[in-house]
């Protein structure tokens, strides 16, 4: 295989895997094509009649002669009229439709890619490719496809049509075609370059917008603004230099497939006009052949945006693809299994191992750890001792890589993902908050969840005050991620949103570090009270007689938060090297009160 078809074969493939996509529109387009066709036979035809009229009529000044022809030739021209409308017509609710459903396609698929497979996109990327690159498609669709099916068809049928009409005629225009076939092999291979390039390019700088939307705060506290600009600027210079240099590419191509149809006509001139001089020739089959090559004058000349739009099309396929073609690691299983009803929340980590892909050492190893129904677990370690990796396990945000995790004895894995993440929910440490209400976000998973149920679980995370001071309440818009609260006020929120449901099992994340100790400790106390587990796991009743008593894995980092907890596990370097209370963890780990102290020093300063 050249170089040449080793690069347009995958283009050429993206493009005919689309085909599923296409199908369910497959009679409309089919319809759409034959209009083309018609379209093309008419506007073919025309010049045959012409060629009749100045042969006959014409020739024998026979004026009656011209009503028929005439008559015809209007009728051809309001049948191609008819075709263009149609064509149109038909074609643009197909194209629509398309890109609605790629669309949906694409945003359901990167939302199935685990967290760790989103880490190695950058946003702008990921925008592009769900936005500019489907819209590039469905133009295509809509206009630039079937005008490059139109144009290619009428070159097509024009040549043939002029071989039979006179042959010598017929191959001085496919002698004049041969520069311009040459000039755009020569340039296919430069121009899908550039394209792609300026494509990848568009998701680069959508990202940095986007980060410095988001981070704009940061960017003005540091003084960052005018780096970050500088950044975006030479993005845009790059950017620019990449379409005129597109543009020049396309100048060129144009430049030949314009002059192909003036060439043509001034050797067809020379030509004929010999031929019809001697005699071999009428006048009516020159006129005809000039009238054919002045039809392929636009097809011809819109070759080079047509080429142009085709290439950034194949690019636009290709990134599809490599997005859909990205695996879903966490997936349901084939045979799912049902939780045992009533559902308890015990929690089960066995010999559990996970290795981050590409990563050379493994973050966890032979984790073990028993959480009973309604009993809170407070892991601890230091930095980077695989606490939040832990924790993302557990709603299979990420799998394991060995080991397995069992929920009231099942197997996680074994669990449709609805199934088992209806039974959980989660509170990060950095929350995420949408651009929609207050009430939206906390209700977030919870679309029917009742005010009443909103309010309690507002007052839950002590987030009802200051929820009731906003201009319209829980009614209040809180902006793209909630910069419009503090970082206190969003996890407050988040907070909120993961004890709304009353789940069997609650994951948090270190949900408070962004409250003062005097708002932490009014928070631990309502949540405690909230789970009714404020005599202790063990002296409390059981979990199946308490109204709500979720089993509880919280990622710590200030000691009153590990002292919430029934027991504390220890975590070092991705190894449980300790489990008990927070007291007698301070009484008998080394490491632990290593790890208490430097937190306590962190929180000092």
């Amino acid at each position: 295989m050249n170089e040449g078809m080793a690069q347009t074969t995958p283009g050429v493939r993206a493009l005919v895997r689309l085909w599923p996509y296409v199908r369910p529109y497959a009679g409309r387009i089919g319809l759409s094509l034959g209009l083309v066709l018609l379209s093309v036979l008419t506007s073919v035809c025309i010049p045959l009649m012409v060629k009749h009229v100045v042969d006959g009529p014409i020739a024998r000044n026979d004026t009656r002669g011209l009503v028929w022809p005439i008559v015809v030739v209007s009728a051809l021209g309001l049948v191609d009229a008819g075709a263009i409308w149609g064509r149109r017509r038909v074609g643009a609710r197909p194209s629509a439709e398309l890109e609605t459903s790629m669309r949906a396609r694409v945003f359901a698929h990167a939302q199935r890619l685990a967290i760790g497979e989103h880490a190695e996109w950058d946003s702008g990327q990921l925008l592009s490719r769900g936005v500019e690159d489907l819209r590039q498609l469905r133009r295509f669709a809509a206009f630039f496809g079937p005008f490059f099916i139109v144009n290619t068809v009428a070159i097509v049928a024009t040549t043939a049509t002029m071989l039979v009409l006179c042959w010598p005629l017929g191959v001085i225009l496919i002698v004049c075609e041969v520069p311009m076939l040459v000039a755009t092999s020569k340039l296919e291979r430069s121009w899908r370059r550039v394209s792609r390039q300026v494509q990848d390019l568009v998701g680069d700088i959508t990202t940095t917008v986007e980060e410095s939307v988001l981070g704009v705060r940061v960017l003005k506290a540091f003084g960052a603004g005018p780096g970050f600009i500088a950044r975006y600027r030479a993005q845009a210079d790059e950017l620019r230099a990449l379409e005129l240099r597109e543009t020049r590419l396309k100048a060129s191509l144009w430049m030949v497939s314009g002059a192909t149809p003036v060439f043509t006509v001034t050797a067809m001139l020379l030509v004929s006009g010999w031929g019809v001089a001697k005699g071999q020739w009428t006048l009516g089959t020159l006129v005809a052949a000039i009238s054919l090559v002045m039809y392929l004058n636009w097809p011809l000349t819109s070759i080079a945006l047509l080429l142009g739009d085709l290439f950034s099309t194949v690019n636009a396929a290709v990134r599809h693809w490599e997005l859909m073609d990205r695996p879903v690691s966490v997936t349901d299983p084939i045979r799912p299994r049902a939780l045992p009803q009533p559902v308890r929340g015990e929690l089960a980590f066995e010999h559990v191992g996970f290795t981050y892909p590409d990563a050379k050492a493994p973050v966890l190893t032979d984790v073990s750890l028993q959480l009973r129904p309604g009993e809170i677990l407070a892991l601890v370690g230091p930095t980077g001792s695989g606490k939040s990796t832990l924790a993302n396990l557990v709603p299979r945000l990420l799998d394991v890589t060995s080991g397995r995790i069992t929920l009231d004895g099942v197997d996680i894995r074994e669990l449709r993902l609805a199934d088992l993440r209806a039974q959980i929910a989660v509170a990060f440490e950095e929350p995420v908050l949408f651009s929609a209400s207050v009430r939206e976000n906390v209700a977030l998973g919870q679309p029917d969840a009742t005010d009443g149920a909103v309010a309690d679980a507002l007052e839950i995370a002590s987030a009802a005050e200051f929820v009731a001071k906003l201009p319209w309440g829980a009614s209040t818009r809180v902006g793209e991620q909630g910069l419009s609260l503090s970082g206190g006020q969003r996890q407050r929120l988040a907070l909120a949103r993961s004890v709304l449901g009353q789940p069997k099992v609650l994951v948090l994340d270190d949900p408070l570090s962004a409250l003062d100790v005097d708002t932490e400790a009014q928070v631990q106390a309502k949540l405690r009270r909230a789970v009714q587990d404020s005599e202790g796991a063990q002296g409390a009743a059981a979990p199946e007689t308490r109204p709500w008593a979720p089993t509880t894995l919280l990622v710590a980092h200030r000691p009153s938060t590990a002292a919430l907890a029934d027991r504390v596990a220890l975590l070092w370097d991705g190894r449980v090297e300790a489990v008990g209370s927070h007291e007698e963890l301070l009484a008998a780990s080394e490491r632990y009160r290593h790890v208490m102290g430097a937190i306590r020093e962190q929180a000092d300063v």
